[in-house]
């Protein structure tokens, strides 16, 4: 049909193919690749200059079809390999106003590109790449300020490893502290974390951790290398990507977890 003309579905059916795709790996308990064709969320991504470029003037350049008669959107990802063009881009679509001539543009490609040398990698974590954009932009009170966090993991003659975190934050001008146990430490941090947080923010209850992975960055140093940490978070309607970079996985984690939850609390703004 969208190849050869030939018909086989109604256009309003053909438009809920990713949300399909993605129903169906739910149930299934799967995920939907990236770059599975039509549906996957890099299937009308563009990175480069020239294809950003080319696409704000004739998307059909670069897209074989139109990304809304799938139901999948057109992204733009920002690396070290993006100009201004595709900083700007970027921007309005996040609904948000920059000029080509904006000082601005500038200050983002340098700290994109400066991050990116430390081992942050954006295209799969754009919950991170549009808070970093939108703090360049104009900079706003974070949703909460950690003072401390402490992570204890206890091996038992039994077998057993019993991991617990506790955290210190300032939320609204109040000081808490919560305490909670995990089958890990990205799990007892993220528990301890949204039990503070959801107190305050209830509705931030529907959002949880769908993916975790970890990628050594220089693996010559062994232990002591510097890792990448992805986290993929959903709230039962849209998936997001963040990203968290230290030698100390903890830290790399505790950095990408809170970037899902900043983004999270933004999308329920924006949501009204």
């Amino acid at each position: 049909q969208l190849k050869m003309g030939l018909p086989a579905l109604d256009a309003a059916q053909l438009e809920r193919l990713t949300e399909t795709a993605h129903f169906v790996a739910d149930v299934c308990n799967m995920t939907v690749s990236a770059h599975a064709p039509y549906v996957g969320r890099a299937a009308f991504a563009h990175k480069g200059g020239l294809h950003v470029a080319a696409i704000s003037g004739a998307p059909r350049t670069f897209e074989h079809v139109d990304p809304a008669c799938v139901g999948n959107e057109e992204r733009v990802l920002l690396s070290e390999l993006s100009g201004k063009g595709a900083i700007v881009r970027k921007v309005h679509d996040m609904g948000l106003v920059l000029d080509d001539d904006d000082e601005r543009v500038g200050s983002v490609l340098h700290s994109l590109k400066d991050r990116e040398h430390r081992g942050y990698h954006y295209e799969a974590a754009d919950a991170s790449l549009e808070l970093l954009v939108r703090d360049a932009l104009a900079p706003h009170e974070p949703l909460f300020r950690l003072e401390s966090f402490r992570v204890i993991v206890e091996k038992r003659e039994d077998g057993r490893a019993v991991v617990e975190a506790t955290i210190k934050v300032h939320v609204g001008g109040e000081r808490l502290i919560s305490t909670a146990e995990g089958n890990g430490p990205v799990n007892a941090l993220d528990t301890a974390l949204r039990q503070v947080i959801v107190a305050k923010y209830p509705h931030l209850a529907d959002i949880e951790l769908v993916n975790y992975k970890v990628r050594i960055l220089d693996e010559n140093h062994g232990t002591g290398a510097v890792t990448r940490v992805l986290l993929d978070a959903s709230d039962g309607e849209t998936t997001w990507g963040s990203i968290g970079v230290s030698e100390n996985i903890i830290e790399a984690s505790w950095e990408a977890l809170v970037d899902s939850i900043e983004y999270g609390m933004l999308r329920s703004q924006e949501r009204g």
